[in-house]
């Protein structure tokens, strides 16, 4: 592999991290919480479905951003009310928020759009366009850190940086905060903190508000920063990878960077095949690429990489004793 094919794939590492990064993180506020969440993919759907739908017609990607994370909260709101307010099967709830979903974007982009449940293509300003990073110029001709900073650090859009800085916040947030201490309680032991007069009924709602808006953050990302508008099953299994990569991060803001990073990094290699045959001087089948990340988490399941321990009252619907 060369110096080139390498950055060339850290680049595209980043930007197919990124959606995993915030979905990732979404997940992480929602299992906290004790509410697992395998909806993340309808509502990072339904955000890049009304992400790019606004920002066709406003002309601006920051409406549109504005758009997919009200579709993304309402979906997180449907699954709140599934499984906290009526005490649902939180499995059965995101799943059929994942079919819901999956249905109806294709069928609301082909009544506006009439191009086969696609939206029409994104331009100008309303796509998240790359932004240069200061200085790029100057720091590009320095040896490995240069590329690194030009290439694959500039030139990508706000969403990106912004997904970057969610992650400190996020730890920030979770360990530095009386409001996370809480939410990492109602997951751990609802009972103590309803004891302590403490509503354990809006943390959780807390919790799915902020996933609602994360997956919108991702969901508006693939719209309008990765693509150039809305498609069919655009997320690709996006939203199930990044709860692999929350279990693979142990549920940790930090290791949730590294775990989407390197499942970006498989995807990346899925779409270079060119440099893999290179390097290995044998062409891997595509299938398999993609299945590496899937094949990770078996391994993080195993107990290989230590032992994924989730939030003890994941999962399960709080009862108020009286």
């Amino acid at each position: 592999m060369s110096y080139l094919d390498l950055i060339a794939l850290l680049d595209s590492t980043f930007r197919l991290g990124t959606p995993l990064l915030l979905a990732c993180l979404a997940g992480l506020f929602s299992e906290r919480a004790g509410i697992f969440d395998i909806g993340l993919e309808g509502k990072m759907l339904a955000a890049a479905m009304a992400s790019a739908t606004v920002a066709y017609f406003t002309g601006s990607a920051w409406v549109g951003l504005g758009a997919g994370i009200v579709a993304s909260v309402l979906f997180a709101l449907i699954h709140g009310v599934a499984s906290i307010t009526f005490r649902g099967n939180q499995l059965i709830s995101g799943v059929a928020l994942n079919f819901l979903a999956s249905g109806l974007t294709v069928l609301a982009a082909q009544a506006i759009f009439h191009q086969g449940g696609r939206t029409e293509a994104l331009r100008g300003a309303a796509r998240f366009n790359a932004i240069e990073l200061p200085f790029t110029a100057q720091i590009a001709p320095v040896p490995v850190i240069g590329p690194l900073y030009s290439t694959v650090l500039s030139g990508d859009s706000i969403l990106s940086y912004i997904a970057l800085l969610l992650v400190p916040l996020t730890w920030w947030v979770l360990y530095r905060t009386r409001f996370g201490l809480r939410l990492r309680a109602v997951g751990e032991n609802p009972e103590s903190v309803d004891t302590a007069g403490i509503s354990v009924i809006r943390l959780r709602y807390c919790a799915v508000i902020i996933t609602g808006v994360l997956c919108g953050l991702a969901g508006a990302y693939l719209a309008t920063a990765l693509q150039a508008g809305f498609g069919k099953e655009m997320t690709s299994g996006r939203g199930y990878i990044a709860l692999a990569a929350l279990i693979f991060a142990k549920w940790k803001p930090w290791n949730a960077l590294g775990a989407t990073m390197l499942f970006g990094f498989f995807q990346a290699l899925s779409l270079r095949g060119d440099i893999v045959e290179r390097v290995l001087h044998f062409q891997i089948p595509g299938p398999f690429l993609d299945a590496l990340p899937y094949i990770l988490t078996v391994i993080a399941l195993a107990g290989f990489i230590g032992k994924s321990v989730a939030p003890k009252a994941g999962g399960q619907p709080y009862v108020k004793e009286r």
